[in-house]
């Protein structure tokens, strides 16, 4: 997840690429904070910034300030200077634009980047334990390959268990790691609480908001390199779709100006071009968009009308223009089957249930999910959705599934290589923080799925330790569920893609079998009283199954018929005391977790009010 902030001149959007800036923040606690941020007034130096345009989106937050007069305050030292970025310009021949600035806020997940954000927007007047984790790591490596200014913010400062020092430190090697130069190494750092709204130079020594770190924004990251007068040129970074306007294109103007109703060329190479015609053009105020006549160079836009236009794509002048640089989108890692819902509860919640719905959704999602691919399966009512791990493809998931469809889903499957006759795989980086305790089981555990360990580090005084694994991404599969019942609930995970590799051998991922209804009906206390028995149940009584449903874990391998439905029989003898039932809590699965879970012959059934899991008709009639 990233963010990026533009200060800004001129209605523009903001998107991290490859011309943004670089924030870093890193977490000094190893809990997040869920409250919302305080609201602060600025202080009089920054009352010359301006919020202006802003836009947020799942993966990404966009904000946009607007600087009036330049801030007054003491001086910072900063990882560029005036004297490098002088002869760069002179040497590339570009000129800078002072009174904006591209900046990408990165940070792992719940590292407090909303909440910092929102405490930014509230003071511009609108509307760390672990130190960097996988996520983190990957993105600033790909800032610092392109030279790009970093400014350090130790989050969460004023946690009990903060140590701002040792995520310092860890921050400076990680930089070392990643080939950083002198002058990126020279980071400015800021110690910041976001949901205070409070920064400052020192731990120690916080001010009152966030002056010092918009200071720092302003004065340690130089302004955008543009061509004002040269021929246009746009790299699209992202995509957006909208029903009524299409594919919507998100870039910064890297060269020249860009219209309203201009014509243009789309260019992914010199001899790869077609013609285009700007039909619309946007910009962001605030939380909306805008319709905007011209967009400068430095600015960051939205342009509607190119039907086909792609991520790496760039928006030329039609009669000099010449492309950009192409960004490439990873391909994609992990495959699974959708199919249309054939459980006896199909249309009970859902408003789509045809594989016409089902195909047209999926299909429409590659309008604006370029990294995710689908393909039509064996049968017609069966596609096939590859997308770069687990997660891309269960937030496909859970979309539709609050759009009203109604589907099933069966396990992910790694998709492999074969190079040179030989297979390959996908590995990932893991990271894993345990309790000492829990170490031996948890390391057990990673063995099993063939993961090799190349790092181990003690975490602070709390016992804790930080192991780092090449693990094969199929041995991911239902990791975390395992990892947690081993530690206790205390391990965390992470991880991240690395590179193809040799085929590492067979892993089994889950030694237990399911409990298995064996009628359709209403589940009763009576019979799972002796259910609970057989394993750990994931309903409890009233609740509706169907023939072939799992409602439970087998405590033992291969699956296991029961009949939940059972009920006391009626006798006309009245025993003189009546048989208390005490039942075991049921196990709350989330969407995650059952498709963590399941295996080949198992799906996971999607409504927009229920997840069920059920054995695969069709391979039960296979197996016979």
């Amino acid at each position: 997840m990233e963010m990026a902030i533009s200060f800004n001149t001129s209605s523009s959007f903001s998107t991290s690429n490859r011309n943004s800036r670089t924030l870093l923040s890193s977490s000094s606690s190893t809990s997040s904070s869920s409250s919302s941020s305080s609201s602060l007034p600025l202080s009089k130096q920054l009352s010359g910034l301006r919020l202006s345009p802003i836009t947020f989106s799942a993966a990404k937050t966009s904000l946009n300030f607007r600087r009036r007069d330049p801030t007054r305050r003491a001086p910072i030292k900063c990882s560029v200077t005036e004297a490098t970025e002088t002869a760069a310009e002179k040497k590339s021949q570009l000129m800078r634009r002072r009174d904006i600035r591209n900046i990408a806020i990165v940070a792992h997940v719940d590292h407090g980047k909303t909440t910092l954000v929102d405490s930014m927007l509230k003071q511009a007047k609108v509307d760390s334990v672990e130190g960097p984790m996988p996520q983190t790591r990957f993105v600033l490596k790909k800032a610092l390959e392109f030279g790009h200014a970093v400014v350090v913010v130790v989050n969460k400062i004023d946690r009990p268990s903060a140590r701002p020092d040792y995520v310092i430190n860890s921050t400076f090697e990680l930089f070392i790691e990643l080939n950083a130069t002198d002058e990126q190494c020279d980071f400015q750092a800021i110690y910041a609480s976001g949901i205070k709204g409070k920064a400052g130079l020192s731990p120690d020594n916080l001010a009152e908001d966030l002056g010092p770190l918009f200071e720092a924004i302003i004065r340690c990251i130089p302004g955008p390199r543009i061509e004002k007068d040269g021929a246009l040129q746009m790299l699209v970074t992202n995509i957006e779709y909208d029903e009524h306007k299409g594919r919507i294109a998100i870039g910064r103007v890297h060269a020249g100006t860009l219209q309203r109703g201009m014509d243009v060329r789309v260019c992914t190479s010199e001899d790869s071009c077609r013609y285009a015609r700007v039909s619309e053009l946007f910009v962001y105020e605030k939380f909306s968009r805008a319709p905007a006549d011209t967009v400068e160079a430095g600015d960051i836009c939205a342009v509607c009308g190119i039907d086909d236009i792609q991520i790496g794509e760039t928006i030329a002048c039609k009669s000099s223009g010449k492309p950009l640089p192409a960004i490439k989108v990873e391909e994609p890692t992990v495959k699974m089957a959708f199919s249309i819902n054939t459980s006896p509860f199909v249309g009970r919640e859902g408003k789509y249930v045809t594989s016409r719905n089902l195909r047209d959704r999926l299909y429409r999602e590659l309008e604006r999910n370029l990294a995710m691919k689908v393909e039509d399966g064996e049968t017609a009512d069966t596609f096939i959705v590859s997308g770069r791990g687990t997660l891309h493809i269960t937030i496909l998931i859970e979309n539709m599934r609050r759009e009203g469809y109604e589907f099933m889903v069966g396990p992910p499957k790694v998709i492999n290589k074969k190079v040179n006759d030989q297979l390959l795989e996908p590995f990932e980086i893991a990271t894993v923080e345990v309790p000492e305790e829990h170490m031996g089981s948890v390391v057990e555990l990673l063995g099993k799925r063939r993961g090799q360990m190349f790092d181990m580090q003690g975490v602070g005084s709390e016992g804790t330790t930080l192991l780092k694994y090449k693990i094969p991404t199929r041995g991911l599969l239902g990791l975390r569920n395992a990892i947690l019942t081993a530690s206790r609930g205390t391990a965390i995970l992470n991880t991240i893609f690395d590179s193809y590799g040799p085929w590492a051998g067979d892993i089994s991922t889950r030694d237990q079998g399911s409990l298995v209804a064996f009628e359709d009906g209403t589940s009763t206390s009576y019979a799972l009283s002796s259910s609970q028995e057989r394993g750990q149940m994931f309903i409890g009584p009233g609740v509706d199954v169907y023939k072939g449903q799992i409602v439970g874990i087998h405590q033992r391998p291969g699956d296991l018929a029961l009949n939940v439905c059972k009920k006391k029989a009626a006798t006309n003898i009245r025993s003189n005391k009546e048989q208390t039932v005490i039942l075991d809590t049921p196990l709350d699965y989330s969407l995650d977790d059952c498709i963590e879970y399941i295996q080949e012959d198992e799906l996971v059934e999607v409504t927009p009010l229920s997840i069920r899991m059920c054995k695969n008709p069709k391979m039960a009639k296979k197996s016979r």
